[in-house]
This record gives structure tokens, C-alpha cells and sequence, in this order.
């Protein structure tokens, strides 16, 4: 890749997650080596086990890994939390300065961004620091107006109708 953009795929609608793993998964046909990291993810998902028949192009690494969801948590596992990821940060760091991937997706950065465990700062950090020809794609609800402005490329998802409303669980292989 010549030149690598930054992505975000924002809002209160279903399919940011998606969206990012069908432009990693497109990527890794190619050839391209892609990175994630999700972020307050602890779930066992269909995603994991599809990225390790990719032969090495496509690798998910889950950082603040959590089984709880994040406003269930008590103040103690919220900092608990955000002490974790602080020293797991340093993993997409590297990434970074090492050019250590063609794509990196940072999934659900926005929610620990709103669960106050990384700062904006530190977000617009990476994004500065991204080598030129590395894509990077930041998923999560309500993007600040500031990524916004730094991104190339932003999608937001809608709701505009989903069966969930009707009471149905997350489905194993759509949903998870």
C-alpha cells in the first residue's frame, strides 16, 4: 500500500465490528498482514476463530479483556481496568513503531475511550503516530468530533430496525 488512511466506523447502529473484520478480512486475501485489537471484549466470538485459519495474515488480540459488561462493573474493576489496559497499550505501540502490520484495527477503542480508560490525547496520539503507509481503522459509538476530524474516511451506523427489539438474543456465528 502506498498510502495508508484513517477509518472510523462510528454510531449506534449493528455492524462496526462487521465492518472492520470484512476490510481485514479483504485485506488478508491480499496478502496484507492485519492487526486488531478489540477492546472490553471477553467473549468467545466466531471472529477469533475464523482469523487463525488465515495462516498468520489476520490476528485478534483483546486488550482490557473483561467478561462483564463495563457499566455493571464496581469503581475498584473500572480502575482495575483502566490499569490493565494503560500497560497492555504498549502492545499497539509497538505495532505502530514498528510497522507491524499493513491494517490495524482498533475495535471498541471508542468504549474505553466513554469508560475513561484511555484518553482522547492518547487516541489522537496513535493516530499521529501512524506509519504512512498502515491503515488504521477505530471502531466504537459516539466518535468525538476530534477523531472525526483527524479520520479520512468516517461511516456511521443507523439503527433503523433490528430484531433484537423483538427480544432475540445474540446468535451465535451473526452476532457472536
Amino acid at each position: 500500500m502506498n498510502k495508508g488512511y484513517v477509518q472510523v466506523y462510528t454510531g449506534d447502529g449493528k455492524g462496526k465490528t462487521t465492518a472492520a473484520l470484512g476490510l481485514g478480512l479483504r485485506a488478508a486475501g491480499r496478502g496484507l498482514k492485519v492487526i486488531m485489537f478489540q477492546f472490553l471484549k471477553g467473549a468467545h466470538s466466531g471472529e477469533l476463530e475464523s482469523t487463525t485459519l488465515l495462516e498468520g495474515r489476520f490476528k485478534i488480540i483483546r486488550l482490557a479483556e473483561t467478561k462483564k459488561f463495563f457499566g455493571s462493573m464496581a469503581e475498584a474493576e473500572k480502575a482495575e481496568l483502566k490499569t490493565k489496559l494503560q500497560a497492555e497499550m504498549k502492545q499497539v505501540l509497538e505495532v505502530l513503531a514498528g510497522s507491524a502490520c499493513d491494517i490495524l484495527i482498533l475495535d471498541e477503542i471508542m468504549a474505553a475511550y466513554h469508560g475513561g480508560l484511555i484518553s482522547l490525547e492518547e487516541i489522537l496520539a496513535l493516530i499521529d503516530h501512524k506509519p504512512p503507509t498502515m491503515e488504521l481503522i477505530l471502531t466504537g459509538r459516539s466518535a468525538p468530533e476530534a477523531i472525526i476530524n483527524r479520520a479520512d474516511l468516517v461511516t456511521e451506523m443507523r439503527p433503523i430496525k433490528h430484531y433484537m427489539e423483538n427480544g432475540v438474543p445474540a446468535r451465535i456465528g451473526i452476532e457472536k
